[in-house]
């Protein structure tokens, strides 16, 4: 395999991981309205999807760095396979919980173990010091695309369904499960398994059995969190990824009512933010793309985070400043915001990724991911409880002025970020692994930081921190 074909691979499975998503995304909750569930009753199916998904974040990323990342994405599309079928069938309440569930264990399951497949990958091919910016560039983009093009083609699907023949809104969900058994496919085909030489000490070599996972996902679960708590680089970049979430909560819960109010109805409105949604998976295909030029240009990946930060932070306080703004002016100020903001957003959080994926071995590669989309989450959390309250008291316009502060302020991160002189493989406890591999200074200014590091795309299609 050449670095050329890796990353062919790389792109045809991020766009085809997020595309099952996307297809589903636009109907999901329609579709569960439909069959005779009620508001509080897809509000708790959503939040049992959330519940699974936080709670197998690191289970599933120690598994993967046990069994393998093919292993672990082929049984991802499994999942997601049966889920998404499943929900085209679906016609009761638990039949719909059973369907998030499965969706939580599939996106747990998915949440790292391509990339880290592509780095190690690289790393096999090049060496510790290849430069991994392009690639993670490229693949966020593909992701972003699948979710844009998914979401339209699930929105408009159900109108290109003759009456009678089947219920309109469970066609999307076929589709994503049709396109599940695509990405299975290309999982078990396309991606060899990476060299596993790096595994950290105390883990188990060899091939595994039910025994040894047992044992050894606790361990590299532990191992991970200790890495990341031992090392001020990696916690700044868990941080950074709460911000992230920060953002992500902000548009994702406010805009749809806002979008509505514009509109005059829901159903409009819901038609708008599909839309609204769209372009801010375009704008976060152009920031994975344009990303490593930014790190160029700004004179290193840390300062490119940073402008990334910013740019978000800018988008969503217009998003505070075209609060009153009605009609077509206040749908085209969003539509701008969403792009600029998706697109900030992506670039940062590509960046972060690669500085994270330099920070470890890939013993604990995915483990580490999976803490940093953990991270985004329990920020994402946190804002849905607070933004929702003080959108009711305060209004939009002070939520977004809030949310933006929070977010331009989390750019401090930033700044003087502790400095390694090379990009040392750390262990479990923060320190410089013995006899690790040092990698060739990454290209980043030295006036700044010589770490690259990473931060997750977000689910459910929300973002590009994120899958």
């Amino acid at each position: 395999m050449t670095p050329r074909s890796a990353l062919r691979r790389y792109q045809l499975v991020s766009f085809l991981t997020w595309l099952p998503p996307g297809l589903s995304m636009a109907v999901m909750v329609l579709l569960m309205t439909d069959r005779g569930l009620s508001l509080a009753q897809v509000g708790l199916v959503v939040m049992v999807f959330s519940s699974v998904t936080i709670g197998l974040e690191l289970p599933t990323g120690g598994l993967a760095d046990v069994i393998g990342r093919r292993t672990v994405l082929a049984i991802s599309a499994a999942f997601t396979v049966v889920a998404l079928a499943l929900m085209a069938v679906s016609t009761t309440f638990w039949m719909f919980l059973a369907t998030c569930v499965l969706k939580g264990v599939a996106r747990a399951l998915s949440s790292g173990p391509a990339t880290a497949w592509y780095v190690d990958t690289l790393h096999d091919l090049e060496g510790p010091g290849a430069d991994l910016k392009p690639g993670l560039a490229r693949g966020g983009a593909m992701e972003s695309v699948a979710l844009c093009l998914g979401v339209l083609v699930g929105g408009f699907a159900p109108l290109a369904v003759p009456p009678g023949v089947m219920t309109p809104l469970a066609v999307p969900p076929l589709l994503g499960a049709t396109a599940g058994l695509v990405l299975l496919a290309a999982v078990l085909f396309a991606l060899p398994e990476p060299s596993h030489a790096h595994r950290s000490p105390g883990v188990s070599r060899g091939r595994w059995s039910l025994a040894r996972v047992l044992r050894d996902v606790p361990a590299t679960v532990a191992g991970g969190v200790r890495l990341v708590a031992g090392a001020a680089v990696l916690r700044r970049l868990m941080l950074a990824a709460a911000a992230s979430g920060v953002a992500l909560v902000a548009v994702e819960l406010l805009t749809p009512g806002r979008l509505a109010a514009l509109a005059g109805t829901a159903e409009l409105g819901s038609t708008g933010y599909a839309i609204v949604a769209a372009l801010g998976f375009a704008g976060s295909a152009v920031g994975s793309a344009l990303a490593p030029r930014v790190a160029g240009l700004a004179g290193g990946s840390v300062r490119g985070a940073v402008a990334g930060t910013v740019l978000t932070a800018l988008a969503i306080a217009a998003l505070a400043a075209t609060a009153g703004l009605d009609g077509p002016p206040g749908f085209a100020a969003t539509g701008l915001a969403y792009v600029v903001m998706f697109s900030g957003l992506s670039m940062a959080g590509l960046l972060c990724l690669e500085m994270t994926h330099n920070a470890v071995t890939a013993a604990q590669r995915t483990t580490v991911t999976s803490t940093s989309s953990l991270s985004l989450q329990a920020g994402a959390g946190v804002s849905n409880v607070v933004f929702g309250t003080l959108a009711v008291q305060a209004g939009l316009s002070s939520t977004w002025s809030l949310a933006a502060a929070v977010v331009l302020g989390s750019a401090l991160l930033f700044v003087r970020m502790p400095p390694l002189a090379e990009p040392h493989r750390l262990t479990s406890g923060g320190a410089p692994a013995k006899n690790a591999h040092v990698t060739a200074p990454s290209p980043v200014s030295r006036r700044s930081v010589s770490l690259e590091g990473d931060q997750p795309r977000t689910e459910d299609g929300a973002g590009p921190c994120g899958p």
